[in-house]
């Protein structure tokens, strides 16, 4: 006879029958950021990589690049695979022997994925970042540019915090949530979270046997919040806290994210054909909501005002080129919100400006072809990227 269910996962899923909300379909994305951990890639009693694991992950992934998805991976373990090269003593490490351990191995790292995706016929880019290039806006712009860069390209970005040079005061501390800032930053529909659990309970089930496990959550509340355990293993950093906050940020920026068990085969063809995970629900797709944060979440700095032929271009869904760019206003820099005005002084619509205003100034009304010669570099061919503006009544 099976028992009834408990209040809170009653709640639960009677808020995912309200929202109409059953899991979605792996097929259904566009843009698909993939976290894996330590304790998945990394045998922490050798200390060597899982070298079948990673081969059967990196056919997923080809997989789906092959279905025309375009697909990045956020990849722990430099300091699992470094510290062991070192020999370094299981213990917590300090600051510098964490620095060392990861410059060593991320080389260890980076080599396995190449010659991992490289068999399957994907190429890989390598990329390491810090906090500071999601928080600071010209560093954000410049590691978005790149990635979007990447992905036209048909590479699979591998992404690692850089663990060489972040101190404990400017890092994540875990991938989890670097997972989520990446894929907000790129405008990723879904976040993939591989773990050492098949998803969210209602408690740690390693604790309480009788825990109810979580399909589906519409929305995270305290109560869901409430659930989250700590770090499982020596060499995760993370547990479900980070899942978590990597789901709140994930969502907020419009991204669904999902938790699966990384302990399979075939991980991401397991969440395809059925397997246990939990589905975390966006309220909006990642390209409304960030067209929601340009046009009433940020303060404008200035104001471009626009010939007919630009305006009309826009409507059209183009960028902004200088070109029909005829007078520039405001003391903005890289990457402030603009106000983009046609030629009877009406708003036209709102976006992320690439250049500082003295550049903006001096390339106004030129061909992107002049660019390099007027500001000594070869710069941005846009003033403003479509994916960057929004334009009123529109898109």
């Amino acid at each position: 006879m099976n028992r009834p269910a408990s209040p809170l996962e009653a709640a639960l899923h009677a808020a995912a029958d309200a929202a109409g909300a059953p899991a979605p379909q792996l097929s259904s994305f566009r843009r698909i950021v993939v976290k894996v951990g330590s304790a998945l890639l990394v045998d922490s009693t050798r200390g060597a990589l899982r070298h079948a694991w990673l081969a059967a992950l990196a056919e997923d992934v080809a997989n789906l690049h092959r279905e025309g998805k375009q697909v990045l991976v956020v990849s722990s373990g430099a300091i699992a695979l470094g510290r062991n090269v070192l020999k370094l003593p299981k213990r917590p490490l300090k600051l510098e022997e964490s620095q060392a351990a990861a410059a060593v191995g991320q080389i260890a790292l980076g080599r396995a994925w190449s010659e991992a995706l490289a068999h399957e016929g994907v190429t890989a880019g390598q990329i390491l970042i810090t906090l500071g290039d999601t928080e600071e806006r010209r560093r954000y712009l410049n590691a978005r540019s790149t990635i979007a860069k990447l992905l036209e390209l048909k590479v699979v970005p591998v992404i690692n915090e850089n663990d060489t040079v972040a101190t404990s005061e400017i890092r994540y501390g875990d991938n989890d949530r670097l997972a989520a800032r990446v894929a907000g930053m790129t405008s990723a529909d879904l976040l993939v979270l591989l773990s050492d659990i098949d998803g969210l309970y209602t408690a740690p089930p390693n604790d309480d046997p009788s825990a109810d496990f979580i399909p589906v959550v519409p929305r995270i509340t305290a109560e869901i919040e409430a659930m989250a355990g700590g770090a499982g293993t020596e060499l995760s950093r993370g547990g479900m806290k980070t899942k978590i906050e990597a789901a709140k940020i994930a969502t907020t920026a419009g991204a669904h994210m999902v938790i699966a068990s990384g302990k399979v085969k075939n991980p991401i063809r397991a969440v395809e054909t059925g397997a246990r995970c939990t589905w975390f629900l966006a309220p909006a797709n990642p390209v409304a909501s960030r067209k929601r944060w340009i046009a009433g979440a940020l303060e404008p700095r200035g104001v471009l005002h626009l010939d007919a032929g630009a305006v009309a271009a826009l409507r059209r869904g183009s960028s902004l080129l200088p070109a029909g760019v005829k007078r520039v206003e405001g003391d903005f820099q890289r990457g402030d919100a603009v106000v983009l005005r046609g030629p009877d002084g009406a708003e036209i619509g709102r976006g992320l400006v690439a250049y500082d205003h003295d550049y903006a100034e001096k390339i106004k009304g030129r061909s992107s072809d002049e660019i390099a010669e007027l500001i000594g570099f070869e710069g941005r061919t846009a003033m403003v990227h479509r994916d960057d503006l929004v334009i009123a009544g529109g898109g």
